[in-house]
């Protein structure tokens, strides 16, 4: 099943997708309070069309994201050129506030002061509560794959140890287009990862270069966090990100950024001038 997210007077949705028609299944709330029962029931309605909708992420409000940082060995490198950050010995995992989650063809205000970079990732979306998981049962708790675009305001997060301003611009994680749910996609080992800026490929990964597994990364956040229904963790981003390249590149008011992830689909968004954005 593919999901989506939508509004409905205000209130975030949840809907399966097929083609252009997308079947109701209820508000974020009550989906992800039992995914598997929402899973199973049957439309919560007539189906709807895409083309009419405004989309939204496909988690609820109250999802918490996980993100993690230098998770291919590829982007190791590059980190320990831009931040002298080491190989991790343990999951690099940072807090991104779910507000900053937002839907395919959402613009991205600029911060004051300075660009945006692009850092494309392949996302998991946990579908029940989970504590003390092991690397071989974490994945049984997992709802679906998703693509992610970590947009970095990559001078805030280098210039100090904290990475919380820099991994939180406004706006600034698209994510979806759709979560592929996992019994289509039940193994997220060797899938392509791409960003294309304008047209212009910047980053081609692939995830099973990933350092540390799926399975890994929830093992090592559920012996500290209990991981909730809707939680995104993002499993971080290949080589190529703009601060790496040279001379250096970043995002600006009017370039289109997609982040492509096999299986899973293109999240396109433009890059817009703050004062332009809507509030």
């Amino acid at each position: 099943m593919r999901l989506i997210g939508y509004l409905e007077n205000g209130v975030r949705h949840i809907g399966a997708l097929d083609g252009d028609k997308v079947a109701p299944l209820g508000t974020a709330a009550a989906f992800y309070s039992d995914t598997a029962v929402a899973l199973a029931a049957e439309p919560a309605g007539p189906s709807l069309n895409l083309a009419d909708l405004e989309q939204a992420p496909a988690v609820p409000e109250t999802a918490r994201v996980f993100i993690l940082g230098i998770n291919y060995l590829s982007h190791a490198e590059e980190s320990k050129r831009l931040g002298d950050l080491d190989l991790p010995k343990h999951p690099f995992v940072i807090g991104r506030f779910g507000s900053t989650l937002v839907a395919d063809g959402t613009e991205i205000p600029v911060p004051l002061n300075e660009g945006l970079d692009w850092e494309c990732e392949l996302a998991a979306v946990i579908g029940e509560k989970i504590w003390a998981a092991t690397e071989d049962n974490a994945q049984q708790h997992v709802l679906g794959y998703t693509g992610f675009n970590d947009v970095t305001a990559r001078a805030k997060q280098l210039e100090t140890p904290s990475m919380t301003l820099g991994k939180n611009p406004d706006k600034s994680a698209p994510i979806g287009p759709v979560i592929v749910t996992a019994d289509e996609l039940p193994d997220p080992t060797g899938l392509r990862v791409q960003t294309r800026v304008n047209g212009v490929t910047k980053q081609d990964g692939n995830t099973r270069d990933l350092l540390f597994s799926v399975g890994q990364i929830i093992e090592y956040i559920t012996d500290t966090i209990t991981l909730l229904p809707g939680d995104v963790i993002a499993t971080g981003t290949p080589t190529g990100v703009g601060a790496g390249r040279k001379p250096p590149e970043s995002l600006h008011p009017g370039d289109v950024v997609e982040v492509e992830v096999e299986n899973i689909g293109i999240l396109r968004n433009t890059i817009v001038d703050r004062s332009k954005s809507h509030k």
